[in-house]
């Protein structure tokens, strides 16, 4: 069994949790309603993980990702992560993924042509809905074909994803309701 180290930090939208183990991050968790829920939820996902200080690399992405909440301007992209019992095609989507600017969008569909099946939108949502990594795999910047949000899975649901993205500074077309 693969021993885990846990944090949790505060950022501009709530308290994460943050897990990390010899390869990398193995998990982010978004905020819940409390500190206490957060912590809960982390440690259900990674029972056995334990709260150590952060080494320096997992505080860098801590940084990183606090920096982000903010409205500035910050890099994931080199945040190691812990891939281990992923499918290919799951680290074939968040690699996409992870390559979609701040602010940005792209579809399910344009992901899914990107990793070469173009019509496997729905398993590109299945995957991100499925991802462990939010945040640093910025599934949040995943829309819809017509540009509605929809699909994501953390606390405070589509509500969560749209203010990630306008924090962000993206601008939503104007048109029938983002929300399905």
């Amino acid at each position: 069994m693969t021993a885990y180290g846990c944090a949790l930090f505060e950022t501009a939208i709530g308290d994460f949790g943050i897990v990390w183990g010899e390869r990398g991050i193995a998990g982010v968790q978004l905020p819940e309603s409390t500190a206490a829920a957060t912590r809960a939820r982390m440690l259900r996902r990674f029972a056995g993980a334990v709260e150590v200080q952060p080494a320096p690399e997992i505080e860098r992405a801590i940084i990183a990702i606090r920096a982000l909440l903010r409205g500035e301007p910050s890099d994931l992209s080199g945040v190691e992560l812990d891939l281990e019992g992923l499918s290919a095609f799951q680290r074939s989507v968040y690699d996409v993924t992870r390559t979609i600017a701040p602010g940005r969008t792209l579809s399910y569909g344009e992901i899914a042509a990107r990793v070469g099946t173009p019509r496997d939108a729905r398993e590109v949502g299945k995957a991100l809905g499925e991802n462990p990594f939010p945040i640093v795999v910025p599934c949040h910047r995943v829309v819809a074909a017509d540009g509605r949000m929809h699909g994501f899975s953390g606390s405070g649901g589509v509500k969560t994803k749209l203010r990630l993205l306008q924090i962000e500074g993206y601008e939503p077309i104007p048109g029938p309701s983002l929300f399905d």
